[in-house]
């Protein structure tokens, strides 16, 4: 089959007008847990989630993680670049992630502290659009984070320098070795690694709808911080 051949009707639901919340981080909170699992509408539709993760269990299939998004930057000659990221949480101040900050993303930041984000979860046919100014979390909040992460992946943290050529993947091992060598207990934060938060001034919520008629919401932030809401054409 073709690429140009593949095709699905969206049928999974509806977004109204009238089932939005005044502010968009509560609408996010809704929508997450939807995708999480812990509500899926109607009776009928939680039946249908559960059994379709249930068939794609019974395949095998792992599910894919309801907080991978992805996260689009810019460079300082404005060339983009995404990449999929693990959110890490979500609370008034934005979205939070964390990462290496010497990385491609890092540098972007840095150059262009701005990015937008986008969620998908397909099995609702749902997808959250987002930009707004990044900064830095600060270094207590990124330490605190690091700390609660397995400890393979705090010695990923300092053996990777991400986004550098490296020679083979028996180099890489052998940094982690190294490293796992010198902090025999408890391990550092890196200096150059930690948390952002992207702090929103505009989130678009879509819904998949028959003959691509989807309904899309856009939050506007509004100088006072209060937001405005409006219907897009899809």
């Amino acid at each position: 089959m073709a690429i140009a051949d593949l095709r699905q009707d969206y049928q999974a639901g509806e977004l109204k007008r009238a089932e939005l919340r005044p502010d968009p981080l509560a609408q996010f909170h809704d929508w997450f847990a939807a995708a999480a699992g812990a509500q899926g509408g109607s009776r009928w539709r939680k039946i249908g989630i559960a059994l379709y993760k249930l068939w794609q269990a019974i395949l095998g299939h792992t599910p894919a993680d309801v907080n991978a998004m992805t996260v689009a930057t810019v460079d300082r000659d404005g060339r983009p670049s995404a990449r999929t990221v693990l959110l890490k949480g979500a609370d008034a101040r934005g979205f939070i992630f964390f990462t290496n900050y010497d990385s491609r993303k890092g540098q972007d930041l840095a150059a262009h502290p701005s990015a937008a984000l986008v969620f998908y979860w397909p099995d609702l046919e749902r997808q959250v659009c987002v930009t707004g100014a990044v900064t830095k979390l600060a270094a207590p909040e990124s330490e605190a984070y690091f700390k609660s992460r397995p400890r393979g992946s705090q010695l990923g943290a300092w053996a990777s320098n991400q986004s550098e050529v490296i020679a083979s993947r028996a180099v890489l091992e052998q940094q982690w070795d190294e490293i796992a060598a010198r902090f025999p207990s408890d391990v550092p934060l890196p200096a150059n690694w930690g948390g952002y938060v992207l702090a929103p001034n505009r989130l678009e919520f879509w819904q998949g709808r028959a003959s691509r008629l989807h309904d899309r919401f856009r939050y506007a932030r509004q100088p006072d911080g209060s937001w405005q809401i409006e219907r897009l054409s899809p």
